[in-house]
């Protein structure tokens, strides 16, 4: 084929939607032709045709025209939908309520977030004592349309001082602007080029930051390898700031934070997303020298607290569902470490507050948590509302009150009130949300994946549907990286409920649900469990009648993007839409972009051995698209400024569905502008989505009147 571009749009390009009464999406769709060339890599004497090498150039007019006409195509479609302004407006109604973050201390006052309800951005509030909440920062304000957004925040030691990070665009690219926390006026520099960084103070005079060089070309897809901790003295310039880690030792990702009494500087180093070395540095003495506590890259650990030289120390080192050990931080080698809270048969996460520990356990990814006193004792298992997700309890050692955070898929976030001395749980804040609970139903469910693997998943719906296959369902799924899937509320989902949907959401292998062993199984070689997986609840869900192949979507982003990408290309007869959002698709150069080469832990690269190679050519979405084939009705959802998933990975898996596509289902891509990963999008901009994907998922499974 060949590009045929207009300067002024693409005015001949119809778009005729007909049979709107009928049960079948009868569309069609004259897309934009994609150029295509004789491109090719060859890799371990396999030559691998690259045809549409030419979508990774974001900075050329030609990638930019083909952007814009894919665009014009998709919303053209879009727009034809009928009930569209309808889906939109119920998302508008529902999520148009009052939300809050967890609050936390810092000097006088208490600080939150709270969002009004439509508002783009949360906005930051403080409060002293029992007097009136007042407006303390409005990233509303940080540009006309709603697309910077604030980022990390860090105060000072005694609360007089502020750091925070804002990301235009939705880009990962920050800048940290740093306040006097009484009068809000800056104070120096504003800091550029920052990437990937926490803001952790050294008492009141500065903080640490961490970033990469600035690369040549384009800052949204060159590769970024080489990640440095800094130090900034609040009001000097930043060419100033001191490199404290990272100078001559090349590592991908660095983190620093300093302890809660301000004794230690804790550093983490790591080459992937898995495993960290692990140093620390006494600030407490004059010329503090940088020691090793964890030499490898073998495991994952961090420090969770300190008393005095005791230091705690989560790790999964010979403990794959999670364990806090102690040893002193004058000797703090892995041989000297003692059993602080042992590994249990669940998942542990940990935080601290009020002097306490809190071992946040996942039982079949449903939470429990348990107090610890400083001894290693539990004191009590904490009450919490009802079978969920509870995050939060986390404070200051002399914090009297903890907070934390529950929800499930019925129920919307609500923030607790806890009180460590008594074990009290009081609400603190309930959102009031135009969604009855009561009339819908989680379940979780087990199945048995292809090899036997016995997989959980929760199934939500409106009570009393009838199990007769022909119900819309929603399947999502993400399985990488060791990210767990608990029950959590989502306005989103919520109102596809609404719409009479089923949704449902599998425990696959890839997550952290059971630790690092069930990581491990969907990792590199392993990987085809997680797809394998989620093939199998797709499986369920038609054999129990739920829905049937005519009525069944999946979505993921990211991760979930490539498991997407993945399951529609090697069953693409299981599903009647598929929704890939950000995801990883090109398996053969995913370690070409950015950051993209530290996720080899989990995938492995092309270039690693002639077998990792094979494998990954055997499901990478972008290679296993067939002439010929008959593929789900497909939108692929990106952003323009995503600079963790290039945007080039959704352009060459569109231009080859759209290529090679047979039948009617319609191939799209909705392109974001000013828009990132996804983090920090505006909530105007989160709704248009919504009201998109559910309006071309239910026109494609023949729905034309909504419940």
């Amino acid at each position: 084929m060949t590009a045929k571009f207009s300067k002024t749009g693409i005015t001949a390009i119809l778009i005729i939607l007909t049979a709107m009464g009928s049960c079948k999406n009868t569309s069609r769709i004259e897309y934009p032709e994609s150029k295509k060339t004789d491109y090719a890599d060859t890799l371990f004497g396999t030559a691998v045709p690259d045809p549409y090498r030419w979508l990774e150039d974001d900075m050329s007019e030609e990638t930019a025209e083909w952007v814009k006409e894919q665009n014009m195509v998709t919303f053209g479609y879009l727009e034809g939908i009928p009930y569209r302004a309808e889906i939109q407006e119920r998302l508008t109604n529902m999520w148009n309520y009052e939300k809050f973050s967890l609050p936390h201390r810092e000097g006088e006052y208490i600080y939150f977030s709270r969002n009004d309800g439509l508002q783009n951005q949360y906005v930051v509030y403080r409060q002293k004592g029992e007097g009136e909440p007042e407006l303390f920062l409005d990233p509303n304000k940080f540009s006309a349309d709603g697309t910077t957004s604030l980022g990390e925040t860090g105060f000072s030691r005694d609360g007089s001082r502020m750091a925070y990070s804002i990301s235009e665009g939705g880009s990962d690219w920050r800048k940290i602007i740093t306040i006097d926390a009484v009068s809000r006026e800056i104070i120096g520099d504003t800091l550029r080029d920052i990437k990937f960084s926490g803001i952790s103070w050294k008492g009141n005079e500065g903080f640490y930051y961490s970033s990469y060089d600035r690369p040549s070309g384009s800052e949204l897809s060159a590769m970024t390898d080489h990640h440095k901790l800094y130090y900034h003295r609040a009001g000097t310039p930043q060419s100033e700031d001191v490199i404290v880690f990272g100078a001559d030792l090349k590592r991908r990702y660095v983190s620093g934070y300093v302890t809660d009494d301000g004794r230690y500087l804790v550093i983490s180093a790591s080459v992937s997303t898995t495993g960290n070395e692990l140093y620390i540095m006494d600030l407490s003495v004059k010329n503090p020298v940088l020691k090793v506590v964890v030499g490898n890259f073998d495991n994952n650990h961090y420090v969770v607290d300190n008393d005095g030289t005791k230091l705690f120390i989560f790790t999964d080192m010979n403990a794959p569902n999670g364990k806090v050990v102690s040893v002193d931080a004058g000797n703090p080698s892995a041989d000297n470490w003692k059993d602080f809270i042992p590994e249990t048969e669940n998942v542990l996460s940990v935080s601290t507050g009020s002097g306490y520990f809190f071992a946040n356990y996942l039982k079949d990814a449903i939470s429990y948590v348990k107090q610890i006193d400083r001894n290693g004792n539990t004191v009590r298992e904490v009450t919490l509302p009802g079978l969920g997700s509870a995050n939060g309890f986390s404070g200051k050692k002399d914090d009297n009150l903890l907070y934390y955070v529950f929800a499930n898929y019925t129920t919307p976030a609500s923030i607790f009130s806890f009180d460590p001395s008594t074990g009290d749980t009081k609400v603190y804040k309930q959102p009031v949300v135009a969604f009855n609970s009561g009339d819908y139903v989680s379940e979780q469910v087990f199945y048995n994946s292809k090899d036997g693997t016995r997989i959980p998943m929760i199934i939500t719906h409106r009570k009393g549907i009838e199990l007769d296959g022909k119900n819309p369902a929603l399947l999502y799924g993400y399985g990488g990286f060791g990210i767990s899937e608990t029950p959590e509320f989502s306005i989103a989902a919520a109102v596809w409920l609404d719409l009479g949907g089923i949704y449902a959401v599998p425990n696959i292998r890839g997550g952290g649900e059971y630790g690092e062993t069930w990581h491990i199984a969907g990792t590199k070689m392993n990987k085809q469990n997680v797809f394998d997986d989620f093939i199998a609840a797709a499986e369920y869900l038609i054999a129990n009648k739920y829905t049937s192949p005519d009525y069944l979507a999946v979505r993921g982003g990211s991760n979930g993007g490539l498991l997407v990408g993945a399951v529609m290309t090697q069953r693409p007869e299981l599903f009647r839409v598929a929704l890939p959002a950000v995801g990883v698709l090109d398996m053969l150069r995913y370690h070409k972009f950015t950051a993209g080469a530290g996720w080899a832990y989990d995938y492995g690269t092309a270039d690693d051995s002639p077998e990792m190679f094979r494998y990954l050519l055997g499901y990478s979405p972008v290679h296993n698209v067939r002439e010929g084939n008959a593929y789900p009705a497909t939108l692929v959802t990106t952003g323009d400024h995503d600079d963790r998933v290039v945007p080039a990975h959704s352009f060459k898996f569109a231009a080859h569905l759209q290529a090679k596509q047979t039948g009617p289902n319609p191939v799209l891509i909705r392109i974001e502008t000013l828009a990132g990963h996804g983090a920090g999008t505006p909530v105007s901009k989160t709704i248009e989505q919504y009201a998109d994907i559910y309006s071309f998922t239910l026109w494609n499974m023949g729905i034309r009147d909504l419940k």
